[in-house]
């Protein structure tokens, strides 16, 4: 069986990690797995840019003009697909896709010769939408976001306008009922509504939101967890984590990141900087240490009352598992949020995890055994949440120890690798 996954990045993002650790599983048990990706930044050799994907009897990649050609077409297919929101100059600043830009995948992907093509985040104009109705291979798609059944956006927030067919788009501020978002809407209603498409989610949640899309209701929707190597991310000892990445070694560390952890506005830093002035009002003020990893020391930091160290965006696996061992506590207060890989990779290292009951938070964290979830939104439950987890240590160890469990019964690997083979495999007979 040759699968051939589709993802815009290899490394950069949490969704483009969960694409890759997927593909290494797979091929660790035996699978032909092949990615392609817009730009790549890592070391697979299986993993190939869009521009140099090779035959698949091993003749390598067409070269000259035409692959020059491609190359360009890739690198600048980002900045195209963006060109039709100048239009809307008061929409917010969150991350949107339209999918217009011809790019030529379906003829790139033919090289390959698949069984089954398993699409992951295409956004950005990676992927066009007209493209997937000439793959003709059967499609598994695993939804990182909310983009494959909205008008654009990526993630909703309040809107549920995508049960419908979206228009007068409150990201967009448009005001108008046909809309860039009923638009790119109503492309995909065009073009893949015949589609041999089976779609898989994370998390209950996004599962959830998109049973009740309209474009996708009367699709198979299968929750399959995002996987991750437990012989990478494992439980260090603390004491060395902190001295080999310079860490605070007397004080307790409460750890939060997330790719542009500081600017990206669904991943919560206001309510994490709210929660952390009010703790810093209590006693345990003098024992406590933030963390920020995702995002550099910004030239005017802001106030948290609490000292804190940045230590920029972390890539590789070893340095991220000694980062999330060296904590005592992780915080997520992501305003909405699928499957977070960072919230996965801590539990795995053995740290409890505190995090808004939201999206996919209660898939990963049980409340009160693994960490705490608090009401949504509330900084001062959020607050509570970090005391019970750091004001008892006995307690905390037994979080942490129950954390690493959970990963490794749920989400190891191998397991989550398996599902997805036995996936491929009905929907092949099918």
């Amino acid at each position: 069986m040759r699968v051939v996954q589709l993802s815009a990045e290899d490394i950069s993002g949490g969704a483009a990690r969960a694409a890759q650790r997927l593909h290494l599983g797979l091929r660790a048990i035996g699978i032909d797995s092949r990615t392609i990706v817009r730009r790549k930044s890592g070391d697979d050799p299986y993993t190939y840019p869009a521009f140099a994907v090779p035959a698949a009897d091993g003749h390598p990649a067409s070269t000259g003009l035409r692959q020059d050609m491609r190359k360009v077409v890739f690198k600048a297919c980002g900045y195209l697909d963006q060109l039709p929101l100048r239009r809307y100059s008061r929409r917010q600043a969150l991350t949107w896709s339209i999918g217009w830009v011809p790019t030529g995948i379906p003829s790139i992907i033919a090289r390959l010769q698949p069984d089954v093509i398993h699409l992951h985040w295409i956004g950005a104009g990676f992927v066009p939408i007209r493209a997937l109705s000439a793959f003709q291979r059967p499609l598994v798609w695993t939804l990182h976001d909310m983009w494959a059944f909205t008008g654009g956006c990526h993630y909703a927030l309040e809107c549920t306008r995508y049960r419908q067919s979206c228009g007068n788009c409150p990201q967009l501020r448009s005001g108008r009922e046909h809309d860039l978002s009923r638009r790119v809407w109503e492309q995909k209603h065009k073009h893949w509504g015949r589609l041999n498409l089976t779609v898989v989610t994370p998390s209950r949640w996004l599962a959830d939101c998109a049973q009740q899309s309209a474009l996708f209701g009367n699709r198979r929707i299968e929750v399959i967890p995002n996987g991750i190597d437990t012989s990478r991310y494992k439980p260090h000892e603390q004491a060395l984590a902190r001295q080999l990445l310079e860490l605070p070694a007397d004080r307790r560390l409460i750890l939060f990141g997330a790719m542009h952890s500081t600017s990206d506005p669904l991943k919560g830093f206001t309510h994490l900087q709210g929660a952390l002035r009010s703790l810093a009002q209590t006693p345990a003020r003098d024992h406590l240490h933030l963390v920020v990893f995702g995002a550099p020391e910004p030239a005017d930091p802001p106030d948290f009352g609490l000292p804190a160290t940045y230590v920029g965006s972390l890539h590789d696996d070893l340095s991220l598992s000694l980062l999330y061992s060296a904590a005592d506590v992780f915080v997520a207060p992501s305003r909405q949020d699928n499957f977070p890989n960072t919230v996965l990779e801590a539990l795995a290292c053995g740290v409890p995890c505190v995090a808004f009951e939201i999206g996919g938070m209660p898939d990963l964290i049980t409340h009160q055994q693994t960490g705490y979830l608090a009401r949504p939104f509330d900084e001062a439950d959020l607050v509570r949440g970090i005391g019970w987890v750091l004001e008892d240590e006995s307690r905390r160890r037994a979080l942490a120890e129950a954390a690493r469990r959970k990963v490794e019964l749920e989400y190891e690997l191998t397991l989550i690798a398996r599902r997805y083979q036995a996936l491929y495999h009905e929907v092949l007979r099918k």
